[in-house]
């Protein structure tokens, strides 16, 4: 029998039972099957700091490998709180690359090779020389072909039969693909660089082929935790075999049902197989989600347990351990212009609620799904990011920002606490109190205000931090591309989301073609894609929506259907007044002056042309204005959160009666008008707010 001491008292009370038993196991091997939702991380860090602890490894000799920077970021940020640093958490390639810099002289013998940041460029030269398509986007499924090869241990010669086993859906002929991947690698020696995969490659055959380099890792070395295990690749495989080898001081976490990486080259066996390879591990699957109301998780079980031939190790049941919520909302839209100005008014009604704009998120399967969502939220007046967008430390006003935070650490204020001091600093870059105007200017101040909620974060968790630290913190982020939150509605992929949640998710675009996507023809892909489902699902914390269109464009032909993993999920009798808008066209908006068919965002919100005059009582506006600009600071949001310009204008044209006339203005939802609806009546009968 192992031993299994007792926790320290301190940082261990809250783990659940299953979360304890994985803090607690003995060294060696343990494989944690953690859901979504169910703490991981929580887990992942109270064991690291528990052998920590314990004496049983010193800090420095932990090596924990994640798949992203945020990641590991959120790792080293949470050890910190723990009282632990020294921990090294990185991704798979950072730790190859430190790793190989450091052996590079003893095994080459000259001057570490450069890492190629793009290689479109050599696999460009190699498809010309192949006599193939030179295309922007040939070259890119190319290099994607080449990473899954060099990934998954397939040689430019293997690479034809390798490809026709896993039913490649190559963008040239295998034989040429292999012709492209040989010269690529050509080239690429001469020059004497490498890609990403080479670190890999390379940290592995210096570990395997060397033993001073491998004993000499494997004394600084000795226990190893790998998050995400669901997505290791055969390469990532290999170099954490020769980091481990012949030891067994090894934990593994991971959620088979969460496996969307295949087409990389990731695979689940490693995780499904870990017991096999080691019969000893202790395994503890963890299934109390944390995370996710019961609706939420109800919805989610359901979608994973519809899978066709599952595994055991993914048999995960998720058990919600929150309160009730609502139910997840099922929405059908004529086309996908109307779908995203729904889920923009939706969005706006929950941000007039009270729930942040950064705790919600709009997710979709490709990137080309965004622009759509984007113009309906900057319609709203909703600030918004990207996520894959322009990297956060590469944004012009945060290197201005980072600038002068240098310059200010050099000659610090007196008696001036952190959050105080950055703040000054980023005033002068443009952070006012309040947000402004313009799609472009909210973004750079969400920028600048995100900078400065992490000097709070930083102040709480090091009290004596100063604006040196702080700024080493910044460098330290900027190097693993760490960025802090940017307060806004997130658009992202499903695949861009995983490893993220949010108190609010909308799924949308849920139809046949997009989600499963077109090309996913085999079984095991059209289950892939029903586990990005999944995990867009087991994203949202409380408030789930999901929807489709049945066009693309607005007057466009219905023919869509919507997926088929929402078969069984989607009420089939459901209210046509909530899910499904009525056949036929829609009333056409006309001016309230002139008559004629308005379109356009303000002009249907205003009900005339925007060549009409207004007839917008000047005093009510100014009222309306002063009141709102009251509201949002007692609120603490923008005044754009309570209402837009165009609608108070709309409100002043108008001048609603009543309730129901208030709603009626395009943008003020059931929401806003339980909330500010008594208010505006009150002002536009010229009566006076007290309160």
């Amino acid at each position: 029998m192992r031993d299994r001491p007792e926790l320290d008292t301190d940082p261990a009370a809250v783990l659940d039972p299953e979360q304890r038993e994985a803090v607690l196991a003995p060294r060696g091997p343990v494989c944690v099957l953690a859901g979504a939702g169910t703490g991981k991380t929580r887990t992942i860090t109270h064991r690291i700091a528990h052998l920590v602890r314990r004496g049983h490894v010193a800090a420095g000799q932990v090596l924990a490998v994640t798949f992203t920077a945020r990641a590991a970021g959120e790792l080293r940020t949470r050890l910190r709180a723990l009282g632990v640093t020294g921990v090294q958490a990185r991704t798979f390639h950072a730790a190859a690359l430190r790793q190989l810099r450091y052996f590079w002289p003893q095994v080459v013998g000259d001057e570490p090779w450069p890492v190629l940041e793009h290689k479109l460029r050599l696999v460009g030269q190699a498809a010309h020389r192949a006599g193939a398509d030179t295309s922007a986007d040939t070259l890119r499924d190319l290099a994607s072909e080449i990473e899954w090869a060099k990934g998954s241990l397939v040689t430019a010669d293997g690479y034809a039969a390798a490809a026709a086993g896993a039913h490649r859906d190559t963008p040239l002929p295998a034989s040429q693909v292999a012709t492209v991947y040989a010269g690529y690698e050509e080239l690429k020696n001469r020059a004497r660089t490498l890609d990403f995969d080479d670190l890999l490659l390379h940290t592995a055959a210096a570990l395997e082929e060397h033993t001073g380099v491998a004993e000499e890792f494997r004394e600084r070395y000795r226990c190893f935790v790998v998050d995400e295990y669901q997505d290791v690749t055969p390469a990532q495989q290999r170099v954490l075999d020769a980091w481990v080898c012949p030891r067994d001081d090894l934990t593994v976490v991971g959620d088979a049902n969460q496996t969307i990486y295949s087409f990389a080259g990731a695979a689940p066996r490693f995780l499904l197989g870990f017991t096999r390879r080691f019969p000893d591990a202790v395994t503890v699957r963890l299934q109390r989600d944390y995370r996710s109301t019961p609706e939420v998780v109800s919805m989610a079980n359901r979608v994973i347990s519809a899978a066709r031939d599952r595994p055991s190790g993914t048999r995960l049941q998720l058990v919600g351990q929150q309160p009730g919520g609502p139910e997840p909302v099922f929405a059908e839209h004529d086309d996908e212009p109307t779908e995203a100005r729904a889920v923009a008014d939706a969005i706006a009604d929950l941000v007039a609620a009270g729930v942040p704009a950064g705790e919600i998120a709009v997710l979709f399967r490709v990137n080309a799904q965004s622009e759509v969502y984007e113009e309906a939220l900057d319609a709203r007046g909703i600030p918004f990011q990207v996520r894959g967008g322009e990297r956060f430390f590469r944004r012009t006003e945060i290197r201005a920002a980072m600038r002068a935070l240098r310059a200010a650490a050099a000659s610090p204020p007196d008696n001036a606490d952190l959050a105080t001091a950055v703040r000054e600093v980023l005033a002068g870059q443009g952070l006012s109190g309040e947000a402004p105007g313009g799609s472009s200017a909210r973004a750079r101040w969400e920028s600048l205000r995100a900078l400065s909620e992490l000097a709070d974060d930083l102040a709480a968790t090091v009290p004596d931090a100063d604006l040196d630290r702080f700024v080493a913190e910044l460098d330290a982020r900027a190097d693993a591309a760490h960025p802090p939150v940017v307060r806004g509605v997130t658009l992202a992929t499903l695949h861009a989301a995983k490893g993220l949640e949010w108190d609010a998710v909308f799924l949308v675009g849920l139809v046949e073609g997009t989600l499963p996507i077109q090309y996913a023809e085999s079984g095991a892909a059209i289950e892939e894609e029903r586990r990005l489902l999944y995990v867009g699902i087991t994203r949202a914390r409380r408030q789930l929506s999901l929807s489709w269109a049945l066009s693309r464009s607005e007057g466009g032909r219905r023919h869509r259907r919507r997926s088929r993993f929402l078969h069984g999920l989607a009420p089939e009798d459901r209210p046509a007044a909530r899910l499904r808008p009525a056949k036929g066209k829609k009333p056409v908006a006309r001016c309230r002056v002139c008559g004629a068919p308005v379109a356009g965002t303000v002009a249907v919100k205003l009900s005339r042309c925007a060549s009409c005059p207004s007839d917008a009582d000047t005093d009510l506006l100014q009222r309306l204005r002063d009141w709102r600009t009251g509201r949002a600071k007692e609120l603490k949001v923008p005044a754009y959160v309570v209402f837009t310009d165009a609608t108070l204008t709309a409100i002043a044209e108008q001048c609603p009666a009543d309730l129901a006339a208030l709603v009626a203005i395009p943008g003020i939802g059931s929401a806003k008008s339980d909330r500010f609806g008594a208010d505006v009546l009150a002002l536009v009968r010229g009566e006076q707010i007290t309160g």
